[in-house]
């Protein structure tokens, strides 16, 4: 028997991406929780508690991170026609996901599900190109609704649209970055989280970044200009979570270190631990942090435990054309040292394919990082 309040089916899925033999990547437990899907069902959450598409409309929430769960299409079309209406979103897309979300897509539009495709790839895309490109062309003419920008103050109209049937084609919002002070912040349920290795969620104290890397989307999508959560927020995101049982987070700021609150939020989560609250914390930082006074030090006292720092090369002429100025590669050391010192185990990235790059150049720096830096762990990316 049917509800006296209709039933708005509301699917979140974070699409995985295809291995070089065509599979779909997935693991028992993923390493790295998806903040996007935790944005946006934070966004969703507040969305059904506030009733947006009427007291008579119930709002169910559903959210799949695809590196750890099978998505089934054909039960989710079921899924939403047992119900009054529904949406899908895949969020986060990144470009070498985007195929996999199309296709997850193509058997929901065929069945007349509303289907909206957001993230990094669409977000980039239409902020850095003059024209659509033929995939996003062809995700139109699949029916897909594409998101370019940020959803918050944004999603309660997407989910109006869906409920009425009135999806348009292409939401645009690059040119008008939103605040996040106040706003609804990330969350998962404790059952999507406990699919993730040491049981780990994840969300952002802010966005943006000061810094012109060109081969970064990050100022391209969500700008230069720092945009912070406020101390309450974040402590409001770590209690909510500990009421769950979890209390291993990723800060996915692409440099928690230029957050105009880190201060406050450090403060904030260091009162919280002296509560005694065991909080385990994971940021990714600039290679200059160690120059940003009280910084480390506060850090660790309120929980960072790890934290991933973008090498990016060791060759100045490297980074040079890359724009990445602020990495100086005489503060290496030391900055590594810094981190050592509280007891931080260090996590870089690096990038192979410069134009200077010759195997036998990779070779050379490899050895000399080996020899001269204490770094814990080296993840390669090519560019």
């Amino acid at each position: 028997m049917k509800s006296a309040r209709r039933l708005f089916r509301l699917v979140l899925i974070k699409p995985s991406h295809y291995d070089r033999d065509g599979y779909v990547i997935q693991w028992a437990r993923s390493s790295i929780p998806a903040n996007s899907l935790a944005t946006v069902y934070g966004l969703a959450l507040d969305c059904a508690k506030s009733n947006v598409l009427g007291a008579d409309v119930e709002i169910r929430i559903t959210a799949l991170d695809e590196t750890n769960t099978r998505v089934r299409p054909a039960k989710i079309i079921r899924d939403i026609r047992a119900g009054d209406s529904g949406l899908v979103c895949l969020v986060g897309v990144q470009s070498n996901q985007f195929p996999r979300a199309v296709d997850l897509a193509r058997p929901l539009c065929r069945a007349g599900i509303p289907v909206c495709v957001g993230g990094f790839h669409v977000s980039g895309c239409l902020a850095m190109l003059p024209d659509l490109t033929p995939e996003l062309r062809n995700a139109l003419d699949l029916g897909i609704t594409l998101f370019a920008g940020e959803a918050e103050g944004r999603f309660e109209e997407l989910l109006h649209a869906a409920y009425a049937g009135q999806l348009e084609g292409i939401y645009n919002f690059m040119n008008d970055l939103p605040t996040l002070e106040g706003t609804p912040t990330p969350y998962l349920p404790a059952e999507v989280v406990r699919k993730t290795r040491s049981m780990r969620t994840s969300f952002d104290a802010g966005r943006g970044c000061p810094f012109l890397c060109s081969f970064c989307t990050i100022i391209n999508v969500q700008g230069r200009k720092s945009r912070s959560r406020s101390a309450d927020d974040v402590e409001k995101i770590v209690r909510d979570n500990l009421a769950q049982g979890v209390n291993n987070f990723f800060i996915t700021d692409d440099n928690l270190a230029r957050n105009q609150n880190w201060e406050a939020i450090f403060d904030r989560l260091i009162k919280i631990r002296e509560e005694g609250q065991r909080i385990y914390l994971m940021a990714q930082v600039d290679t200059m942090s160690h120059k940003v006074p009280g910084f480390i030090g506060k850090a660790w006292r309120a929980g960072v435990t790890r934290v991933f720092i973008g090498l990016e090369n060791i060759n100045p002429e490297a980074l040079k054309d890359a724009r990445k100025g602020q990495n100086r590669i005489t503060e290496y050391r030391a900055m590594l040292q810094a981190w050592h010192r509280v007891g931080a185990l260090t996590y870089a990235g690096y990038i192979l394919g410069f134009p200077g790059d010759t195997p036998a150049s990779i070779e050379r720096d490899i050895r000399i990082i080996q020899r001269e830096l204490p770094v814990d762990l080296l993840e390669f990316f090519i560019l």
